[in-house]
């Protein structure tokens, strides 16, 4: 197996369905081996019901569904085990990154780069955004927190849903991550860099149709996700 591509979802009833077209559509073309596992993270609505309809009709997608909400952390690290790929790309349900990115992504793998990361921080990257005021301006401030408080300086954008790893890498790293929620970002991130792994950045165009699960109660969950962060780089884990 190629590739592995991981959905977090919760609650995606009305997105989930164009998501997964958008991506077999691509994977199709392909000429590698592929699978694209979502993870409901105790989703409430009908998501389980569509995404299995979805996987009955076409082949290598499935749907890996928890009983109860733990975050979207604990979704991607169980849909990392779970995964088979050589390579293990994580992505938004809401398809604000389109798959086809991965293009630009494999010829950094073939420079031994061990994670590629999207990013909207560096030259190249465009943004389509309808967020609050409060969003992007805590969305600016918190990337400069993240920064320096988990020796992640050179990386501009730790929070992009997009993200692709060698199996190597996956199998080392979410293993040891420990914050389930949307802090695990920065989390991996870090622990990647403590261990030597390459990550190299790249830009992305990034799509946020203002229907965003992130409120400002998520921004202040996050900063205490941070600071835990920091604890346990200090302890070494």
């Amino acid at each position: 197996m190629h590739l592995s591509v991981i959905i977090p979802a919760y609650n995606e009833e009305k997105r989930i369905i164009g998501t997964l077209i958008s991506i077999r559509n691509y994977l199709l073309k392909q000429t590698y081996d592929w699978e694209v596992l979502v993870v409901s993270d105790g989703s409430t609505d009908n998501t389980d019901h569509l995404v299995n309809k979805f996987s009955s009709e076409n082949n290598n997608f499935r749907l890996v569904s928890s009983k109860e909400n733990h975050g979207k952390g604990y979704s991607v690290k169980q849909g990392m085990g779970e995964a088979k790929g050589d390579f293990r790309l994580f992505t938004d349900a809401d398809n604000s990154t389109t798959i086809d990115h991965l293009e630009k992504f494999w010829p950094y793998l073939e420079q031994k780069y061990d994670i590629v990361i999207g990013s909207i921080e560096i030259e190249g990257s465009e943004i389509f955004e309808q967020a609050q005021w409060y969003r992007r301006w805590l969305g600016r401030l918190s990337k400069y927190l993240i920064r320096f408080m988990v020796g992640l300086w050179d990386i501009h954008d730790t929070q992009r849903g997009f993200k692709l790893f060698t199996a190597k890498a996956a199998q080392d790293i979410f293993p040891r991550v420990k914050i389930n929620r949307f802090g695990f970002d920065f989390e991996v991130l870090a622990l990647a860099k403590r261990s030597g792994y390459k990550i190299k950045e790249v830009p992305v165009i990034w799509s946020n149709p203002g229907e965003s699960k992130v409120t400002l109660k998520s921004y202040l969950a996050t900063l205490k996700e941070l600071i835990e962060v920091r604890w346990h780089l200090w302890t070494n884990y």
